[in-house]
C-alpha cells in the first residue's frame, strides 16, 4: 500500500509503531519498574542506599557501551540478528538479577541486562531510520512514545503494587518474561529493513572513522548533546524522585507508583502532540519553544526543593510540568540528529543513545552521595540538564533552517516489510543541510 508523506504515512504502520514501541519499551521497564523498591533493596541486600542507585547506574552504563557496539554492527550485518540476540540476552541478564545475592552481584546483573537491552533502544530508531526521513522521522519517534510511554506509566505503579507480593526479586522475575515474550515477538514479526548493499564495512577501522564523522558535524553533535542533556534532567528525576517522594515526603510506593505515572502521561501526551506539530512547524522550533517551560519549571523546582514551599505539591507540580515539556524536546532533538546521517542510522542512534546514558548514568551516585534526606541534589541535577539544552539550543538557533524538515538529507522511497505486511512510505524531500 502506497501513502504520501505526512499523517498518513504513520496510521498505516500501526504494526510497525507498537513492534519498535514495545522493543524501545524494554529500557523504560528495566529502569522503572524496580524503583520503589530502592528502599526494599537496602533493607533486604544490608547495603546503603547510594549502592542502590549504582544498580541503576550500572544498567546505564549497559545500555550506552551496549549501543556504542551494537549500532555500527547494526549498519555492517543488518538490524534483525543483533535484536534478536540482545532480546533473548536481556531475558537471561534479568534471571541473573533476581538470583543476586548481593548488591554487588545485582549490580552485574544489571550491567549485563543494559548491555543486552540496548540493542532494542538504538535499533528501534535505526529502523525507524532506515524507513522515513525528514519530518516524518520525528513524528514516528514521537509515535513510539505513546507505545514506549506506557512502560514508566505502568512499571512503577505495577512495581509499587508487585512488590508487597513478590518481593524485589519478583520484579526482575517479570522482566525476564518480558524479554523472553519480545524475543519471541522480534523473531516472528520483525523483518530485515537494511539491504545488503546499503549495509557498510570496513570493521573497526571502519567504525571508528564514522565515529569520526558525526564529532565532526557540528550540528549532529549538537543535537545529541542536547538529546543527552535532556536525558541527564530525566535520570535525575529518575534517581531522586524514590528519595525524594518516599523518604523526605513520606509516601508510599504505591502513591510514588502513581505520582511517577502521572508525569509519565504528562509527557506522552505532549510527544503525540509533537507527532502532530512537525508535520507543520519546523522540529527545532518546537523544541526551542518547549525547551522554555522546561527553563521555568526547573527554576521553580529548585525554589521549592531548597526552601521547602508547598510540600509535596511543591514538588508534584514542577515535575509534572517539566516531564510534560519534554516530551516536546526529546523527540525533535533524536530526530534531527538522526536525519543528520541516514546513510549510518545505526552508528548514528547508537552515539545519540551513548551520550544519554553516559551522562544520565552520572546522575545517580551524584545524587545519592549527598544524601536521600532532601530533594535538593535532584532538583539541581535537573535543572542541569535543561540548562545544558537550553545553552546548546541558542548556539545552534542562529544557523538552524527555518523550513520543514530542517535537519534532513534528501532520501528517496523505502519499503517496510514486516510479517504478512509490506508498507511502501513515500518520504518527503529536503535539501540537503550545510555541516
Amino acid at each position: 500500500m502506497r501513502t504520501s508523506a505526512g499523517n498518513a504515512g504513520v496510521p498505516r504502520m500501526p504494526l510497525l509503531v507498537l513492534l519498535l514501541g514495545s522493543i524501545t519499551a524494554i529500557g523504560p521497564m528495566s529502569i522503572d519498574l524496580y524503583l520503589p523498591a530502592f528502599p526494599e533493596l537496602a533493607r533486604s541486600l544490608h547495603t546503603t542506599e547510594p549502592l542502590v542507585q549504582l544498580t541503576l547506574t550500572a544498567c546505564l552504563v549497559g545500555l550506552a557501551i551496549g549501543q556504542a557496539l551494537i549500532g555500527p554492527l547494526s549498519d555492517a550485518i543488518g538490524r534483525r540478528r543483533p535484536l534478536l540476540f540482545g532480546m533473548a540476552g536481556y531475558a537471561v541478564a534479568s534471571v541473573l538479577c533476581a538470583l543476586a545475592p548481593s548488591v554487588e552481584a545485582l549490580a552485574v546483573g544489571r550491567f549485563l541486562q543494559g548491555l543486552a537491552g540496548s540493542a532494542g533502544a538504538v535499533l528501534a530508531q535505526a529502523l525507524v531510520r532506515d524507513l522515513v526521513d525528514g519530518p516524518m522521522v520525528a513524528s514516528i519517534l514521537s509515535r513510539l512514545m505513546l507505545v514506549m510511554g506506557v512502560a514508566p506509566v505502568i512499571a512503577p505503579t505495577l512495581g509499587g503494587q508487585l512488590l508487597g507480593l513478590t518481593g524485589w526479586r519478583g520484579l526482575f522475575w517479570l522482566l525476564a518474561g518480558f524479554g523472553l515474550v519480545m524475543t519471541g515477538v522480534v523473531a516472528l514479526f520483525v523483518r530485515e529493513t537494511l539491504t545488503v548493499e546499503r549495509r557498510r564495512s570496513g570493521g573497526v577501522v571502519g567504525t571508528l572513522r564514522t565515529y569520526r564523522r558525526l564529532l565532526r558535524d557540528r550540528r549532529y553533535v549538537g543535537y545529541a548533546g542536547m538529546s543527552a542533556f535532556g536525558f541527564l534532567a530525566i535520570f535525575g528525576y529518575v534517581s531522586g524522585s524514590p528519595f525524594a517522594y518516599q523518604v523526605v515526603h513520606g509516601v508510599s510506593p504505591q502513591t510514588y507508583g502513581l505520582l511517577f505515572g502521572m508525569n509519565s502521561v504528562g509527557m506522552v501526551a505532549a510527544s503525540q502532540w509533537n507527532a502532530r506539530l512537525v508535520l507543520r512547524i519546523p522540529p527545532f522550533q518546537i523544541l526551542r519553544r518547549a525547551l522554555w517551560l522546561s527553563v521555568v519549571a526547573a527554576l521553580a523546582l529548585v525554589f521549592t526543593a531548597t526552601t521547602g514551599a508547598f510540600g509535596l505539591a511543591g514538588l508534584a507540580v514542577p515535575l509534572f510540568v517539566l516531564m510534560t515539556s519534554i516530551g516536546l524536546v526529546l523527540p525533535n532533538a533524536g530526530a534531527l540528529a538522526l536525519n543528520r546521517h541516514p546513510d549510518s542510522a545505526g552508528t548514528a542512534a547508537a552515539m545519540v543513545g551513548m551520550t544519554q546514558f553516559v551522562v544520565g548514568a552520572a546522575a545517580g551516585p551524584f545524587i545519592g552521595s549527598l544524601g536521600s534526606h532532601t530533594a535538593v541534589p535532584m532538583a539541581g541535577v535537573i535543572a542541569a540538564g535543561i540548562v545544558g539544552v537550553l545553552a546548546i539550543a541558542l548556539v545552534l538557533a542562529p544557523s538552524e533552517p527555518r523550513t520543514r524538515g530542517s535537519g534532513g538529507a534528501r532520501t528517496d522511497g523505502a519499503t517496510v516489510v514486516d510479517e504478512g505486511i509490506a508498507t511502501t512510505v513515500e518520504r518527503e524531500q529536503t535539501a540537503p543541510l550545510p555541516h
